[in-house]
């Protein structure tokens, strides 16, 4: 069948089976062909894909197994969805200590790309909250690994991109909260020193941080600083509502020259005019766009590429207002983009993609070798900062690149399982 990425870059022919079991063979594809797990597809690049080759579909694998009130621990299978977790533990009082920008990824998924959120200043990237992973080689060879517990595989496996085996299960360590409501602050900046000096002035009395940055305005770098705690009053989890959805890809990409600076200037005026403090619901704090069913369409048939780099945070400043410089003179730009700073912590794993810095994700209406091109500029910045490309959300970072801005991957290939490939592998470390 044919298979796509969040992206919707191309439908790419793929063998599927499902996993509905836990019991310890994984089943075979036509002419031995290699296979790679598939959880709920968000990953915006070819991280997910294996066309020519087979999927595990891991959607099946979607029980929890335990729960320890006194300790926090979860043990669920690999195919749960965040958002499950976080409906069916708040209402008793825990929470996901991390979540991205969406809760609709699977657990398998989370920990295979070591997925961060708006507070990694505080407490890291998802892989610094997992317990223990039950993963399972395309030999057979059944592997249980924890900080504690073979570290080695633990760290290959944990921003792994899938590639050390299949994560079947895994324990989850989950935080106390009072309730679903958080105390947040919406702050407009003018350009990136003001940016820089909220981030900095937030990290001590606020947990969650993040901004939205306009990268076409006049001068650059003005934006939308947004910022949180837990509340720790608890209350009435509010309902659902009605969700958005959009029904169908345009025939071109609504996000365009005519429609991206008309977008980019309500977007700003619309938030500026909610600054000041209020309190808000996790999922609209935490994830906006999960409102909004199949919001990928609006880039049109050609779908689109997500580009989010880190940079240390001494070059920070210089090199984000090199890129948006270059984005600008392109004619092209963002409309969903973001700015944050990440913590002074090390990532845990050996190809996670958090480290010190200052990370900026953009989303670009895909134009063929035009969009490319620009890439190739936005490269030579994050290469000459000595920074680098997330490929959880990657689609074409060429080769070099990747072995820069990875360092530890000779040592990740350890633990490569040779029955797994993806369209990711191939094109970054050859098989």
């Amino acid at each position: 069948m044919k298979v796509e990425s969040w992206g919707r870059l191309a439908e790419l022919d793929h063998q599927v089976r499902p996993l509905v079991n836990c019991n310890g063979t994984l089943p075979v594809f036509e002419t031995n062909a290699l296979g790679l797990a598939y959880g709920n597809g968000r990953s915006y690049g070819d991280v997910c894909l294996n066309p020519g080759g087979g999927l595990w579909l891991t959607a099946g694998l979607d029980r929890f197994i335990s729960f320890d009130e006194n300790t926090g621990i979860i043990a669920c299978e690999a195919g749960v969805l965040l958002r499950d977790i976080q409906r069916l533990m708040i209402p008793r009082g825990w929470m996901l200590p991390v979540t991205p920008g969406t809760q609709l990824v699977t657990v398998g998924g989370a920990i295979a790309n070591d997925v961060h959120g708006k507070n990694h200043h505080r407490v890291g990237s998802f892989g610094d909250h997992v317990a223990e992973i039950h993963l399972q080689r395309s030999d057979g060879e059944a592997i249980v690994c924890g900080p504690n517990l073979k570290p080695g595989w633990f760290s290959a496996t944990v921003g792994g991109l899938g590639l050390t085996g299949v994560i079947l299960q895994a324990c989850l360590q989950l935080r106390r909260v009072a309730g679903p409501w958080l105390d947040t602050e919406t702050q407009p900046y003018q350009n990136l020193a003001e940016f820089f000096a909220l981030a900095d002035g937030s990290e001590k009395g606020w947990e969650h941080t993040v901004s939205w940055i306009d990268c076409i305005s006049r001068g650059g770098g003005r934006g939308i600083f947004m910022r949180g705690n837990h509340a720790a009053h608890g209350g009435v989890d509010e309902p659902a509502g009605k969700k958005l959805a959009v029904p169908f890809a345009p025939p071109v990409s609504l996000i365009n020259r005519l429609s991206l600076r008309p977008l980019n200037i309500a977007y700003y005026y619309l938030q500026s005019a909610k600054a000041g403090r209020s309190t808000a619901h996790y999922e609209k704090f935490f994830y906006p766009l999960d409102n909004i069913q199949n919001w990928n369409r609006i880039y049109g048939p050609r779908g689109f590429y997500q580009y989010q780099s880190v940079v240390p945070r001494e070059v920070g400043k210089d090199a984000v207002k090199a890129m948006l410089k270059e984005i600008a003179n392109s004619g092209d730009g963002s409309f969903l983009a973001v700015l944050k700073t990440f913590g002074n912590r090390e990532p845990l794993g050996m190809l996670s993609f958090p480290k010190p810095g200052v990370t900026l994700a953009l989303d670009f209406p895909n134009k063929g070798e035009r969009t490319l091109k620009l890439f190739e500029r936005l490269d030579a910045i994050v290469r000459e900062a000595g920074g680098r490309i997330y490929a959880a959300k990657d689609a074409r970072m060429p080769r070099d690149l990747f072995e820069a801005g990875y360092p530890r991957l000779g040592e990740f290939m350890k633990y490569r399982d040779p029955g797994i490939s993806s369209a990711l592998s191939r094109r970054l470390m050859g098989t």
